[in-house]
Formats: structure tokens, sequence, C-alpha cells
């Protein structure tokens, strides 16, 4: 006989005590797949025999969003605040420990220390820091404080309590709460949830699917991965609860296979909820049935367009449909359907417990509610969080980012993915929900913002998405593959010096006949060169008629010279050049003797670059920033210098 929630809850409580209100203390490590590729990893090798002499409990917990602090930890000790520190690299687990440990944490661990998440005397809380002060965090709540592999401190903390209330209501009832809150696709549509979901709700036929996009192919976006490495189950609970309000009994959650922890955390989380009898038949005790089911992408962007993710759930090559019959009418395997975006999923559960009023207190009236954003790119705080929409941009990224490093400025963003378009710095203050960049020619998308400063060329990055478009075409129709090709390479010309006047005409030409691509894939690939004539025109026609780029970033119109050959920085990047490019300077053949002689007054004996190798990876100058110059590939050498 299946439990009733209560006593499910009742049971997870009890279980997860010890880490809701410890009793000795409780250190915390942020385990994601951004804290892991800074050695979080490592880091907790090294403090489970620290934390065990200690007397300390260790738990793994998912990201709080600090992405540019990690390995980030929190330590909680009984009877005070849960205190955030980072970085904490590995080689300093046992200093750290200690210093954190000790009577005055706050003076001790200083170095490490962020902030107290809850009340700590002494210590300045993170409410007032500039990256967290603005966030509302209702998606976000749990994330850094349970542990994601562990249902009972869901539970604990409120998951599947919808869900159960939900398999009291009315098909129709949950719809309609759905489209009274206003939540629509988070993954760049917009389009009212509740609303699809009476459409697949009101579809003939006895069998019926959701499936949960996950694919989350754009880069700089990984709104996606946090939610499912942080909080598994209530993506798992939203779709439950879909599933109750459309009809369907079963689902798939696509997810992309670079996903490794997000796919093992995943199907854990599947595993504990049937476990309980919160997935499968006879849900909590009633009638209502349902169940799911993990399928691994295979890292085709185009599957991020609901049809061609259907087709690759169906095991076939991933290619968008041409659409009607929409989904809702055949979908997976010609059955009615139903394709979300993670994040929709993720808040119908807060919806059903708290209500549309609550839902609507957050938000503008055409984006409601609460909105995730990955930032990053040229900022000092990149990282996760969750802010209301209709936040300025300038609130988000200059704000909560802390814009470009010093001595750099803000010169444009980058929003939506490829697909997005780009948007100069003077837009910054745009309000963070859909219309306003729709009226501006670009996407708002899934929550990926990437500004980027002076040092970047518009041109070089357009062309940079373009490819990827190109790219990732599935080559269905013609007018989306040969198109983008088209459009790369009147760009790549460009990019090396041989831009022509005709070349607006011709990307204006490339733009319309994209508009006829059977999906938005090709239809939107033109957004970015669209940005880039509409808001970086002066800088596109530098790059045509004076064959230079003014933030000498495009690889086909800079050179790299060496200022210091004897520099040791510039011999330790000698081996990590991918090309060999960074040679010994050889004596200069007989005709060529005058102008070496010159170029010696620069260049003495020592290492040079040899510019027919150089592929313009930077490394070199990452690595000896004092050794290394960018000039202007066609002025000549003495010039440059």
């Amino acid at each position: 006989m299946s439990s009733s929630y209560e006593e499910i809850r009742e049971a997870a409580e009890l279980a997860a005590a010890p880490r809701r209100a410890p009793e000795r203390p409780l250190l915390r490590v942020d385990l994601s797949t951004s804290s892991i590729a800074a050695e979080a990893d490592r880091l907790w090798e090294a403090l489970v025999p620290l934390c065990a002499e200690r007397g300390v409990d260790l738990i793994r917990v998912g990201t709080l969003g600090l992405s540019w602090l990690q390995p980030v930890v929190e330590l909680e000790r009984p009877g005070a605040g849960a205190v955030v520190y980072g970085p904490v690299p590995p080689a300093e687990a046992a200093e750290f420990l200690d210093a954190a440990l000790s009577a005055d944490p706050a003076e001790a661990a200083a170095r490490w220390l962020i902030g107290a998440r809850t009340p700590e005397a002494g210590v300045p809380s993170l409410d007032a820091h500039p990256f967290w002060a603005p966030q509302e965090r209702r998606l976000m709540r749990s994330m850094g404080v349970i542990d994601p592999e562990s249902l009972d401190d869901a539970i604990a903390e409120g998951a599947y309590e919808a869900l159960d209330r939900a398999i009291g209501m009315e098909p129709m009832a949950i719809c309609d709460l759905v489209l009274a809150a206003g939540v629509g696709g988070r993954g760049g549509g917009g389009f009212p949830a509740g609303q699809k979901w009476k459409f697949l709700l009101g579809a003939p036929g006895p069998t019926k699917y959701l499936v949960c996009n996950a694919d989350e192919g754009d880069p700089g976006a990984f709104v996606n991965r946090v939610l499912m490495e942080s909080d598994p189950h209530l993506v798992i609970e939203g779709m439950a609860i879909a599933g109750k309000a459309t009809g369907a009994e079963y689902g798939f959650i696509y997810i992309r296979d670079e996903y490794p922890l997000a796919i093992a955390r995943m199907e854990l989380a599947l595993v504990q909820a049937r476990e309980r009898g919160l997935l499968g038949e006879d849900i909590l005790g009633s009638d209502f049935s349902f169940d799911l089911e993990i399928t691994r992408g295979a890292g085709s962007y185009v599957c991020g367009e609901e049809t061609g993710l259907i087709a690759s759930v169906e095991g076939l090559r991933g290619m968008p449909k041409i659409r009607p019959p929409f989904p809702a009418q055949k979908g997976v395997f010609a059955e009615p359907s139903n394709v979300n975006n993670t994040e929709t999923y993720a808040n119908v559960p807060l919806i059903v417990r708290r209500g549309a009023d609550w839902y609507r207190q957050h938000g503008t009236e055409s984006d409601p509610g609460t909105k995730m954003f990955s930032i990053s790119g040229a900022l000092v705080r990149p990282g996760i969080l969750e802010v209301p929409f209709g936040m300025g941009m300038d609130e988000l990224l200059l704000g909560c980012g802390g814009g470009p490093p010093e001595g750099r400025e803000p010169k444009g963003i980058q929003p939506g993915g490829p697909l997005g378009g780009l948007l100069p710095a003077s837009d910054l203050r745009l309000k963070l929900e859909r219309p306003p960049f729709t009226e501006r020619g670009v996407l708002l998308g899934s929550g990926g913002l990437i500004l980027f400063d002076d040092r970047a060329s518009a041109v070089d990055l357009t062309k940079y998405f373009s490819e990827f478009c190109e790219d990732e075409s599935c080559g269905r129709c013609t007018t989306c593959h040969g198109g983008s090709q088209r459009l790369v390479e009147v760009l790549e010309r460009i990019l090396h010096g041989d831009g022509r006047a005709e070349d607006l005409e011709r990307i204006g030409v490339i733009d319309q006949t994209l508009q006829n691509a059977n999906c938005l894939h090709g239809q939107f690939t033109p957004y970015a060169v669209r940005g880039l004539v509409n808001y970086f025109r002066s800088e596109l026609d530098v790059h045509i008629e004076q064959r230079r780029d003014p933030a000498l970033a495009a690889p086909g119109l800079t050179r790299y010279l060496v200022t210091d050959p004897h520099s040791a920085e510039l011999a330790g990047a000698r081996p990590l050049c991918p090309t060999g490019a960074i040679v010994d300077r050889a004596a200069p053949p007989a005709d060529h003797a005058a102008e070496e002689g010159e170029r010696a007054e620069i260049e003495p004996a020592g290492l040079t670059i040899d510019d027919a190798r150089c592929i313009r990876c930077d490394v070199c100058r990452e690595l000896a920033p004092q050794a290394v110059r960018v000039v202007d590939r066609f002025l000549a050498p003495l010039e440059a210098v």
C-alpha cells in the first residue's frame, strides 16, 4: 500500500533533521559542473579525512551560483549562521577548516570569507553582496542548501507537496492556474504554458506524451544544467503535475550528452521518486499514474527546436519537421505531445503551492515571475542567479556581474545564444523581458547573457555565431544550409581584408532568402549579422574600407609580434603553442638582409613568431603579455611597433 504524502514528508524531515538543524559543524561543498572544473572534487577528497578528524559533517550540495569564486563551501555551526567561503583551493583545505572552526572565524578565515547566508555575528550578510542582493530566489531557494542526491533533503524542503495537491485537482483547473500565473516558455518563445497544456488536454486519444527540453545548446547558457544538477526533484515534480493536467502518463527528459552530471543526478532522482511512490503506478495511493525516462541527446543544436527534439527522442536523426501538424496533434511516435523547457516545468510546483497571485508579485505584465540568468563573458563576477523579470540589464551585468575588468569598457551584449543577435552597450538599460528585446530585433532567449568589452571584434563574433549556425544546420533544406554557408563566406572574406562595398547588399539578400527556411534555425541565423549591420556598422565599414579591426581581435586582420624575444614567459609558452609558431630566430637570407635588419631592431636574436604557422589562438599573449603584441596585419612591422 502506498504511503500518503504526509507520512513520506514526516519520515523525510526526520532523516534530514541533522542537516537542517545541525548539532555539530556541517560543511556543505558545492559539487556542480562549474565547481568541479575548479577542482571542487579534489577539495572534497581532501576534506573527507579532515572533517572526520575534526568532528565535522560533510555533505555535497548544488550551486549557489557564485561561479567566479569556485570552489565554494558553506560552514554552518550549531546555533550559528551559515557562512559561505570561496575560493578554497584543495591545497588550502586543512588551513581553511582550522580557521573557519576557530573562535573568531570572521578574522581567521577572512581571506576566504564571502558572507553569511543566514545571520552570523561579526560576518557581513550575503544579502549585502552586489551579486546576491537583487535576487529573488524562488527556483533557486534550495540550491546550495540541499544534497541534490538526497530525496529526504528535497522533501523536507517541500518537494512533491504541490504534486500531492495537484492529484486532487481537476486537470483543467491546473491548466487554468498555470495560465493565470502567466508562466511562459522559458526556452525563449514565451508561449503561455497553461494554454499549451490545454491543447494537449483536448487532444483525442488515450496516449499522450510530455517532453522536457533540456538540450540547452546555446554557448553561455547553463540555466537548465544548474536546475538538474542542484534540484532535480523540482523538475520531476513539475513534469508529474503537467502529466496530471494534460492526461499524459509518460514523459521524456531530453538532456544533452555533454551534461553527464545532470544526467546522473536526474537518473538517480527518478529511481528515488519511484521507490517512494512519487512516480509510476497509482502515485501516492491515487488512481493517477505517470512515469519518466531520460533520453540523451547526441549534441545536435537543432534538437533545441521542439520538432527536431521529438525526432531525436524517436531515435531518428534530429531534423526539425514542417508544421502543421503541431506536437499537440502529432508529436512523439505520432501521438499528441507537449514540449516545454526545463525551467518552465520547474516553475509549476511553486505556482501550485503558492498560487497565481503570489507568482505575479514579481515580474511584469508581459513576463510575470522571476527568471534564472547565466551571465558570462567580460565580467568580474560570472555566475548564475535569479531575478524578477523587468530588472534592467545594466543592473544584472554591471551591478551583479561587476561589468568588465578594470580598464575595459562594455561594448555589446550577446543575448539568447547564436540565434539571438547582438546589441550595443548603449542598450544595457533594456528591461529584462521579451518585448524590448523583440523591438530591437534580438531574442532574450533561455537566459544566457554574454557581455563583451572593447577587446572583442563585433565582426569576428558575428562570424563565429554564423559559423556555429552553419555547422549546426541539419541540412534538410538548402535554403538554411546553403544560405548560412554564403553568409559565413562573406564574413570570412571581410575578416581577411577582402571585404567589398557590395557585401552589405549581399548580406541583405542572404538574410531575406533565409526567411524561407523550413524552421526557426534558418530563419534566425541572420539575427547576429543584423545586429552587426544595425548596431556596429561603423566597425564593419572599417573592416571593409580600411582592412582594419580597431579591436585588434579579428584573426585575419592581425598579426603577433614578439617585443621581448628573451622573455622567460614566452619561452614557457613555446611548448603550448598548438602549431609550433614560436621559433628560434634564424639568420635572414642575403636578399632580405635589409628588411630583416630593420626588424632586428625590434626582434633581436632569440624567439620570434612564424606568422605562416600562427593561427591567432592568443595563447602566447595570454602567457607572456609583456613579450607579445598584437598589431594590424597590413601595417609595416616598424609602424606597428
